[in-house]
């Protein structure tokens, strides 16, 4: 069984999180892909953040698009600085027979080799590289991983502090998330 691993902070998950995900499950003949919310992602350690339990819920919210998707609380229920090492260590552990794939962004690829312990993760995991048309992975970077691979996805320009930004002007976020994410922060409050 082939597993992929999808994080993010999701703040909030919005559609170009989700059409990747389905381009990567489809691509990667994933049978699973396991969406796992970030506690505090190291590069991004001083940036607000909404709170781990609505940004779990929200995402629990798109998960439910697609009988392959599953979420994973693993980092934050550990807390503190999110690692994917430490998180494949632990997926790895509980499910040792699988094949795990790490899905990720071309951009935050670039930054791949100030990561925890890179050569771990790529021990652990293929990494696929995710990348929108325009947007490829550095050839040289991609070569230094050992098995990396980059795989085409559709390109869709949304972002979740475009989507936090309407919400505060108080425009609409329709086609910018799911309708329930959507019903969500409105009920929530948040982002305002």
């Amino acid at each position: 069984m082939r597993a992929g691993v999808f994080g993010g902070t999701f703040d909030p998950p919005h559609v170009g999180h989700l059409l990747v995900a389905l381009d990567a499950a489809d691509q990667l003949g994933l049978d699973r892909l396991v969406w796992v919310p970030a506690a505090v992602q190291p590069f991004k350690a001083d940036a607000a953040v909404t709170d781990a339990a609505h940004r779990q819920a929200m995402t629990a919210l798109v998960v439910a698009t697609d009988p392959r998707f599953t979420l994973d609380a693993v980092e934050i229920e550990r807390g503190g600085l999110s690692y994917t090492v430490d998180t494949l260590r632990t997926l790895r552990a509980r499910e040792p027979g699988l094949d795990w794939v790490l899905c990720v962004g071309a951009d935050a690829f670039r930054d791949f080799p100030r990561w925890r312990e890179p050569a771990a993760i790529a021990a652990m995991a293929t990494v696929a590289v995710l990348a929108r048309a325009g947007t490829g992975a550095d050839p040289d970077a991609l070569a230094a991983v050992p098995g990396a691979v980059e795989v085409p996805v559709r390109r869709v320009d949304v972002s979740s502090t475009e989507v936090r930004a309407r919400v505060r002007a108080g425009r609409s976020v329709q086609g910018f998330v799911t309708e329930p994410v959507a019903a969500y922060i409105a009920a929530h409050g948040l982002y305002r």
